[in-house]
């Protein structure tokens, strides 16, 4: 009964320190975003001076583990854990025009982060879109460092928060003329609605989903494309 007892006690002691540590981190972020993103861009020039800030915050990411099962803490987890770790790997490589002006930045570049050595791809693509298919807001905030990407904010992703945070990114993306563009009837919208289409339409068409949060709705008719990209660097100059 003893070791039963004890066991259950290291259990929830193990869970308590990384509970601990997850909060501690995203507390760290959120003050290094309030100091070095306004206006969605972020002073890459300023951090790449000092540094010490950001390296401490994603050394203490290295070994936190976060099970999915604690859904808000994980999202909030990995959410943040790829926006420091795209501004990390600029920070490393600047200055640079554009991400893919780094080979291999997003699909090859591996980054020890979560008790994994995971590249950013793979931080969206598995660990979030793939444990939660049901969630395209995720699209409006893991941001990768090129304009066309909706702006990062300036605050930490943080699990009691996180579903006001999504709604509330995801809305003001939906009913940004220049993320949405309309002209009467023909809308032009990002890529990342073309690249991500399944996401979107699970329950309906494209138009379906950004009328969801979308104040002035698009016509049900309306006929869509897609502009280019834009991957310039969201440089705070």
């Amino acid at each position: 009964m003893k070791k039963i007892v004890a066991l259950i006690l290291l259990a929830f002691i193990g869970h308590f320190s990384i509970a601990q540590s997850t909060e501690m981190f995203i507390n760290k972020a959120d003050v290094f975003l309030g100091k070095h993103v306004k206006n969605g861009k972020v002073a890459y020039s300023d951090i790449k001076k000092n540094t010490a800030e950001l390296d401490a915050i994603l050394q203490l990411a290295q070994e936190i583990k976060v099970e999915k099962s604690n859904v808000k803490e994980y999202q909030s987890f990995w959410i943040n854990g790829y926006n420091l770790t795209v501004i990390k790997s600029i920070v490393d490589n600047y200055p640079i025009k554009s991400p893919l002006n780094k080979a291999g930045f997003f699909d090859k570049i591996k980054h020890n982060i979560g008790g994994k050595n995971i590249t950013l791809n793979d931080i969206e693509n598995k660990l979030l879109r793939g444990n939660f298919p049901k969630e395209p807001r995720f699209h409006f905030v893991l941001v990768c460092a090129g304009l066309g990407c909706p702006p990062i904010i300036n605050t930490a992703y943080k699990p009691s928060t996180l579903e006001k945070q999504l709604q509330m990114q995801t809305v003001a993306a939906l009913n940004d003329t220049k993320f949405i563009q309309v002209n009467k009837n023909k809308v032009k919208i990002s890529q990342i609605f073309e690249w991500y289409k399944g996401d979107f339409t699970k329950n309906g068409s494209l138009v379906d989903y950004i009328n969801q949060y979308k104040k002035e709705k698009l016509p049900m008719k309306a006929k869509v494309s897609y502009y280019p990209y834009d991957w310039t660097l969201n440089d705070l100059k």
